[in-house]
């Protein structure tokens, strides 16, 4: 295995017309996904805007793909797979990035998607994946303290977008965001009070059956969401 796999997330904008076969999609498209070469990882996504991580957050309008490639060459298949095609077909928006690891702590369903890449020096963009499996019978406090760290998220220095990401309306919860630099994504992480507030009651109340945090490199976007390119500097 090669210590710096290929991170892509792809999101497709679909009319409202389309969303049963949005669903659908995401019901049946695993195994077509499972064969395609170099796959090491993926993840059918819904959205939302995160700002509660509950169900009234969810646009059925928007769905994504997360996955992690061997290589370029893996990744470049995908653009022209059935599975790409599926979606463009009921499509009337897409936008994806090309990303690679530059840390990741913590687990995806068991395993550790971006593996555990050295910290490395980036001067470019940078995004961050968030994701939790909430202890269902702490989920009320974990709600309950969201709404201002997401408040405070959309209006941080330096941010070029987030969007909430998910594979299911509750307990399975993340966010996908891209910063003008690590410095940005630190200062958020690290220096505003609500998100300072939020993590140490995180360790204390044990919110998490699982978490995982990963940053990475954005090497490349393409395509638009609302209009325009919401990660173009």
């Amino acid at each position: 295995m090669t210590t710096h796999p290929l991170v892509t997330l792809h999101l497709w904008g679909v009319p409202g017309r389309a969303v049963p076969r949005a669903v659908l999609r995401m019901a049946t498209g695993r195994p077509a996904l499972a064969r395609l070469p170099g796959l090491r990882f993926a993840k059918l996504l819904g959205t939302g805007d995160g700002r509660t991580f509950t169900v009234r957050d969810a646009d059925p309008r928007r769905w994504g793909l997360l996955a992690v490639w061997d290589d370029d060459a893996a990744a470049d298949a995908l653009e022209d797979s059935p599975v790409a095609a599926s979606w463009r077909r009921i499509a009337d928006e897409e936008w994806s990035a090309r990303l690679r690891p530059l840390a990741a702590r913590g687990l995806w369903s068991g395993r550790e998607p971006f593996g555990d890449p050295r910290p490395q020096r980036w001067d470019g963009p940078v995004a961050a994946v968030t994701r939790a499996r909430l202890v269902l019978r702490r989920a009320a406090r974990f709600w309950s303290a969201v709404p201002p760290v997401s408040a405070d998220l959309h209006r941080a220095p330096g941010l070029r977008m987030a969007v909430g990401i998910g594979e299911a309306p509750l307990g399975l919860q993340g966010t996908f965001s891209v910063w003008d630099s690590g410095a940005s994504l630190n200062a958020f992480a690290y220096d505003r009070a609500p998100h300072a507030a939020v993590v140490t009651r995180t360790a204390q109340e044990g919110w998490y059956a699982e978490e995982l945090f990963a940053r990475l490199a954005v090497l490349s976007t393409r395509g638009t969401l609302d209009g325009t390119d919401p990660a173009a500097g």
